[in-house]
């Protein structure tokens, strides 16, 4: 016989990679509706900006009155200030007696609320308690929403799909921020009522819905309830939110109220009771506020980087809205009474450019980690702010157009890559309580936004538009003791007329009786749609430079926090 040939062992193949498991049924299902329920909580925070001429004027109240300015900050800022400061406790409340239950419970106190919105029975001062006081009972079950969606969808989805998952919600709460101004706009040209109306079909029907289809196959986590950390967050958060909301109102002969004693108590105050809660926190057991969860890279770099993203981001929408409809709009040809609606249109472009990058960056996310894209959203969202501050305050429509649609780029970019990292990191049994805080981040930061935009503005206006105005009236036959007197009003009138569709210089001039007894020509000048534009322009527009320029600081700042979540981490 031959020899053998000796035979070479033949090389492996390569193991194919495992391709990533597949969401079932149930998982699209709570998609679904987490995602109509987040939408539907986050466009009612916003579509009462734009419907406030028409709610204001249903129930018969002057909300720039003398002493009425409070009903106004009230109904724009108590919503978001009940979420910013429950919205942690019902996620934790979530993990211990099931998210799915609690989230079913959000459903039917946000629809009872609506219900009750809708009709008020009052006038005047009562009707606007009516409505702040359901709006906190609205907040409180948009809260339960809100607090338990993103924990529901991590319990659902595998790790590999949960950017998509967590991005498709984050989307829906800012498309529906951006999108209830256009509906705000339309449902109010209708009916004031509307605007709560359109909440009532989607909660019955969510509501069954959820009930139906949804369940709890989360890890509960049954702990006891923190009841002192519960009450010295709340009252500490919801002090200083208070202080800031009062911080942006007149007060005696100044144009702010900062050194009010009663917003430095309570700001003072609220400090010292969020550093007790901190105290607590690190001493019993089971805390409500598990700063434990901060030890985790991701969530913790994720969270301050959302927070200054919310910072930068929150109050700017008032600005882009004051500017269209205090200064562009009627210097194109809009009376004051159209620019409500037509502001919303024309912010379209932030909402299309959002709601684009939103869902391919959670999906890009899944595959390649959420660092690199977060951190370019950031780095995005802070040329589009760049970009704000060099155009002209009369801008061609198409670069504006352009730089907002890249500033909803940039935020899409960011929200969703940051939220899947956030609840990903996190052990299951603490997704109902780290969904909470990352809500509470995002909410308190657009509090806090609102106050600190208002302010640097105002700041800015009470030194250069009183000298302006006072002028201008002069040379248009306004004595100019009355001239001196109206120019002297705290500009954060002139701001909020603007944001009702009131011309500010009629509404200024109106209480003096001096309108009716001047010329003709003058009356036509005074109110018509270029007079007080022209006088705010210049000051409006420095303001905005400095706005801007926070805003773009704080942007950059979330980028670098976004670089440090570390490599990619799912629990």
């Amino acid at each position: 016989m031959g020899a053998r040939t000796p035979t070479t062992p033949a090389t492996p193949a390569a193991a194919p990679r495992p391709s990533a498991p597949k969401p079932d049924r149930y998982a699209w299902i709570a998609l679904a509706n987490t995602t109509a329920a987040i939408f539907m909580a986050a466009l009612d925070g916003s579509v009462v900006i734009i419907a406030l001429p028409a709610i204001f004027r249903g129930i018969n109240l002057d909300p720039l009155g003398a002493g009425n300015i409070s009903y106004l900050l009230w109904m724009i800022m108590g919503y978001r200030l009940v979420q910013a400061v429950l919205v942690v406790n019902l996620g934790k409340l979530g993990d211990m007696f099931g998210r799915v239950k609690m989230y079913n419970a959000g459903f039917v106190v946000f629809t009872i609320a609506s219900i009750l919105l809708s009709f008020d029975p009052y006038h005047g001062t009562h009707g606007a308690l009516w409505l702040i006081g359901w709006r906190f009972l609205q907040a409180i079950g948009g809260s339960m929403l809100m607090a338990n969606s993103a924990a529901i969808l991590t319990d659902a989805f595998p790790a590999e799909r949960r950017g998509f998952a967590l991005g498709t919600n984050q989307i829906a709460a800012l498309a529906g921020m951006f999108i209830g101004l256009v509906a705000g706009g339309l449902l109010a040209a209708w009916d004031w009522r509307a605007v709560f109306w359109i909440n009532v079909p989607v909660g019955v029907f969510g509501t069954v819905w959820a009930y139906l289809m949804l369940r709890d196959n989360g890890v509960r986590n049954r702990s006891k309830i923190d009841w002192w950390g519960n009450i010295t967050f709340a009252l500490g958060l919801g002090s200083i939110l208070v202080g800031t909301t009062y911080g942006i109102q007149p007060y005696g002969g100044n144009s702010m109220g900062w050194e009010s004693p009663v917003v430095l108590g309570e700001l003072i105050g609220g400090a010292a009771l969020l550093v007790v809660f901190m105290i607590i926190e690190t001493r019993i057991a089971e805390p409500m506020f598990h700063l434990g969860l901060f030890k985790i890279r991701a969530f913790a770099a994720g969270n301050v980087a959302g927070l200054l993203v919310s910072i930068a981001r929150g109050g700017i929408q008032f600005m882009l809205i004051i500017w269209l409809q205090g200064i562009w709009l009627p210097l194109h040809g809009y009376s004051y009474a159209q620019t409500p609606l037509w502001a919303g249109i024309f912010l379209l472009p932030m909402t299309a450019g959002f709601l684009v990058a939103g869902p391919i960056s959670g999906i890009l996310s899944d595959k390649f980690g959420s660092r690199g894209i977060a951190t370019g959203g950031a780095a995005v969202f802070a040329a589009s702010f760049i970009g704000l501050m060099l155009i002209p305050v009369d801008f061609p429509y198409w670069a504006f157009a352009a730089l907002i649609a890249l500033n909803g780029i940039g935020s899409g970019m960011f929200a969703s890559p940051n939220s899947s990292s956030i609840m990903g990191s996190v052990p299951a049994s603490d997704r109902g309580a780290a969904s909470g805080m990352r809500a509470t981040f995002q909410n308190s930061g657009t509090a806090v936004s609102i106050g600190v935009v208002f302010t640097l503005m105002i700041a800015g206006l009470s030194s250069s538009l009183p000298s302006s105005l006072s002028s201008g009236l002069i040379k248009v036959g306004v004595p100019s003791g009355i001239a001196h007197q109206v120019a002297t009003l705290p500009p954060v009138s002139s701001l909020f007329a603007s944001v009702l569709g009131v011309n500010p210089i009629q509404h200024l001039l109106q209480p003096t009786g001096v309108l009716a007894k001047l010329p003709a020509a003058s009356q036509a000048t005074l109110t018509g749609r270029e007079f007080f534009p022209s006088l705010l322009a210049a000051p409006f527009h420095s303001g905005l430079i400095v706005v801007f320029g926070v805003s773009a600081v704080l942007s950059v700042l979330a980028g670098l926090a976004s670089l440090l979540r570390g490599k990619r981490q799912e629990a």
